[in-house]
């Protein structure tokens, strides 16, 4: 027993464990990566309520509010040029006049600012929607069981006739049922 109870002290110690630590070598614990991800993420949490949530300033709402104007300006400028051809259609003339006077870097520079500005926002909603596509896509094996489970509820046309009229409306017309009869006289 003195022999086997040394070996055992060898492999696993006092209060330490041998085989554990050698195995940590070549894979991590779970159980303290799960308890650095959580300190992490607590700290990350606690970095973001000292970024933003402390110190909100009339300029950083100015600023928000600056930020979420060009998008509906765009949009409602385009529909008011259109509400202005209709209205004034030589005001509109006229000034289209001039916009055809601009030099073409110009038009250049403008398009690369709106591209880089509008650009961000529709990279972030194609990356939504992809995220949405895979969703649905995780959920056709699913959708396929409920639709074969309610194909299989489904009532079954009578037995296939072919061409024959008659013996079509022979199976669909409603024959004499004894049980189905004999019930009835019973509930009257």
């Amino acid at each position: 027993m003195g022999l086997i109870e040394r070996l055992m002290t060898m492999a696993f110690g006092g209060s330490r464990n041998v085989v554990k630590e050698t195995a940590e070598v070549f894979r991590e614990n779970a159980e303290a990566a799960g308890a650095r991800r959580s300190v992490l993420q607590g700290q990350t949490l606690e970095q973001f309520a000292a970024e933003f949530g402390a110190g909100r300033t009339w300029f950083d709402a100015a600023m928000d509010g600056l930020n979420r104007l060009p998008r509906p300006l765009l949009a409602f400028g385009t529909l008011g040029l259109f509400v202005a051809a209709m209205v004034n259609p030589i005001w509109f003339a006229s000034r289209m006049q001039g916009i055809a006077l601009v030099p073409d870097p110009l038009w250049w520079l403008m398009g690369a600012i709106v591209s880089f500005y509008f650009g961000a926002r529709h990279q972030i909603k194609s990356q939504e929607f992809q995220r949405s596509v895979a969703a649905t896509m995780a959920q056709v094996p699913q959708v396929v069981a409920n639709t074969k489970q309610l194909e299989a509820l489904a009532p079954r046309p009578p037995a296939d006739s072919g061409h024959d009229a008659r013996l079509s409306l022979s199976v669909t017309e409603a024959g004499d049922n004894a049980a189905l009869s004999e019930w009835r006289l019973s509930r009257q």
